[in-house]
C-alpha cells in the first residue's frame, strides 16, 4: 500500500490524551498547518540526515527509532506507539533529524509544522509540560538503554526487551514481535545468531515460549530477576 493522506473528516490531527490540552483556536490552527499520512509496515517516516521541517504525532500504530553508524550497522534506539511526539529532540536542538523512524505496522501519522508547533507551544503551558515529559520519558529511557548496553550481559538485555513490549507496549504477557530478528539484534545491541541463539534459551529452560515471533512470557519472575541483574 502507498503512503496516503488520511481524510481529515475521519480523524483529528490531535486526538485523546492531547487534544483537551488544546483551546478550539489552536486545534483549529494544528489542523490547519498540519497533514495525515497513512504509513504500510517498513515504509519511512522520517529519513536520517534529512532536514528538519516537522514534528510529528503518532496517531495510531508503532514506529522504530533507529540510527545508521558506520559500515552499514543500525542501532534501534527506542520503539513508541500512540500519543508520542516524535522529532521535539531534532525541532528544538537540530536542523537535522538524527535518526530514522520506520513504521512497524500500519501507521497513522500527523506531521506538524514546526513553527506553527513552537508558537503553540510558546503560548500553552500545560501543552509544553506534556512535551517535557514526553521529552524526560524518553531521555530516562536512553539512559536506562546505555546502561543496559554497557553493564548488562545478552540475557539481561533481552529480557529488558520482552520487558518492554509486554508492559509497555502490548501490556499483556503473549504478544508477536513486530520485529524481525535482525532488528530485535539491534535493539539489543548484538547479533542476529546471538539473538537466536539466546531465545532459544529461554524456551529451553521455560522462561518463555515462542513460535515464529509470538512470545508467551511462562515466568514473569525469572524474567524480571534476568533483568534486574543483568
Amino acid at each position: 500500500m502507498e503512503n496516503s493522506i488520511a481524510n481529515p473528516d475521519d480523524m483529528s490531527i490531535i486526538s485523546n490524551p492531547l487534544s483537551h490540552y488544546l483551546s478550539d483556536s489552536e486545534l483549529d490552527l494544528l489542523n490547519i498547518n498540519s497533514n495525515q499520512v497513512e504509513y504500510s509496515p517498513r515504509n519511512t517516516i522520517i529519513k536520517q540526515n534529512s532536514r528538519v521541517s516537522h514534528i510529528i504525532f503518532i496517531k495510531s500504530g508503532l514506529v522504530k527509532i533507529s540510527k545508521e553508524m558506520r559500515k552499514g550497522k543500525n542501532l534501534i534506539l527506542n520503539i513508541e506507539g500512540p500519543g508520542r511526539f516524535i522529532g521535539s529532540s531534532s525541532v528544538f536542538g537540530s536542523d537535522f533529524y538524527n535518526y530514522s523512524v520506520t513504521a512497524l505496522e500500519p501507521t497513522v501519522v500527523s506531521f506538524i509544522d514546526t513553527n506553527i508547533f513552537k508558537e503553540i507551544i510558546g503560548n500553552n503551558g500545560v501543552l509544553g509540560l506534556e512535551l517535557i515529559a514526553q521529552i524526560s520519558r524518553s531521555n530516562i529511557l536512553m539512559i536506562d538503554k546505555l546502561s543496559s548496553l554497557l553493564y548488562k550481559q545478552l540475557p539481561g538485555r533481552v529480557a529488558d526487551i520482552i520487558i518492554y513490549f509486554s508492559e509497555t507496549i502490548y501490556k499483556t504477557e503473549t504478544f508477536t514481535f513486530p520485529l524481525t530478528r535482525q532488528e530485535l539484534a539491534e535493539l539489543a545491541g548484538t547479533t542476529k545468531e546471538s539473538i537466536i541463539r539466546t531465545l532459544s534459551e529461554f524456551k529451553h529452560d521455560k522462561i518463555i515460549d515462542i513460535e515464529r515471533n509470538t512470545i508467551s512470557i511462562l515466568s514473569p519472575k525469572i524474567i524480571q530477576t534476568l533483568s534486574r541483574l543483568g
